[in-house]
């Protein structure tokens, strides 16, 4: 074989070894995707990782992560998934050995979860958190808004109306799941009707409310919203005629209530639904005619009870 034949065999050869490395490699990156695993076949393991310096010794950290985090997210909620933007927060416990958390790893976790996600799927994500980053705790959060659809009670007009929800999942030394709605309405003050010649003071309210599902059992975005806005006086709607307004009105001024009414209402129809094994409800009046706002919470662990 004469030596340009040798080197082009040479250069053949060299080619198609190289195409079967990159192919490994491709593969071995797909797997440690698939599967979490580390890549230890990159020259970053040839740097100092700061954050896992042996022989460290501090106090240990009850919560250390990430906070604030702009993120999409499609949530399922009574068989109907909407798309939102949530607002993340991914933290773990951090024993005193431990220097530093790896920060990396909570947004590889963010950036992977999927579609119509429910309440399960997030305690599923919290978890995988804390099996990645090694943690006795973990705790995620997440705020974002909700619509539900409402029909004007007089003009049939429909219009949709946002609220607050916020998710809180911890899991290892303690497992729970807190759901938490805020939800807007009217109320109208009983003194102001019975001591006044004309009309009677009212304002948008605030009803807040967390609850633990009992085992198995679960209450829908939208059931704890209808639960919160019964407990007012009167409703809010986005689209209203004419009609409608005296409608609500009138309502509002038939069923007078004073912050602590709302609140002891609201912790009834919480008390007596089966599913709910804890609550805290809160009512906000943004009072119209003072320099304040009134505000009630009750909390009840129905289990110590």
């Amino acid at each position: 074989m004469d030596a340009v034949a040798h080197g082009l065999r040479v250069c053949t050869i060299c080619r198609f070894t190289g195409l079967a490395q990159a192919c490994n490699a491709r593969k071995e990156f797909r797997a440690r995707e698939e599967t979490g695993m580390p890549d230890t076949n990159t020259k970053r393991t040839s740097l100092i990782d700061v954050q896992a310096q042996a022989n460290f010794c501090g106090r240990p950290i009850q919560k250390v992560g990430v906070t604030n985090i702009r993120h999409p997210l499609s949530f399922s909620s009574s068989g109907k998934v909407q798309s939102s933007v949530g607002i993340w927060q991914l933290l773990v416990s951090l024993a005193g050995d431990k220097r530093g958390t790896h920060m990396s790893r909570f947004m590889e976790i963010l950036s992977g979860i999927g579609d119509s996600l429910t309440i399960q799927s997030l305690v599923e994500t919290c978890e995988e958190v804390r099996l990645r980053l090694l943690a006795d705790d973990t705790f995620l959060v997440v705020d974002f808004p909700w619509f539900v659809e409402k029909t004007a009670p007089v003009s049939k007009a429909r219009g949709k109306i946002d609220f607050d929800v916020r998710i809180e999942i911890s899991r290892g030394t303690s497992n729970d799941c807190t759901v938490t709605v805020r939800v807007p309405a009217t109320s109208l003050c009983p003194c102001s009707k019975s001591i006044s010649d004309f009309g009677a003071h009212n304002q948008r309210c605030e009803l807040t409310v967390a609850v633990r599902f009992a085992e198995g059992e679960a209450v829908s975005l939208e059931e704890l919203f209808r639960i919160a806005e019964n407990s007012a006086s009167a409703q809010l709607y986005s689209v209203i005629k004419r009609e409608d307004e005296k409608q609500v009105t009138e309502e509002a001024y038939k069923n007078p209530k004073f912050v602590e009414d709302t609140v002891r209402d609201l912790a009834e129809a919480l008390h007596d639904d089966a599913r709910i094994r804890w609550y805290r409800c809160a009512s906000e009046n943004f009072e119209s005619i003072h320099n304040h706002d009134a505000y009630a919470q009750i909390e009840c662990d129905k289990a110590a009870i």
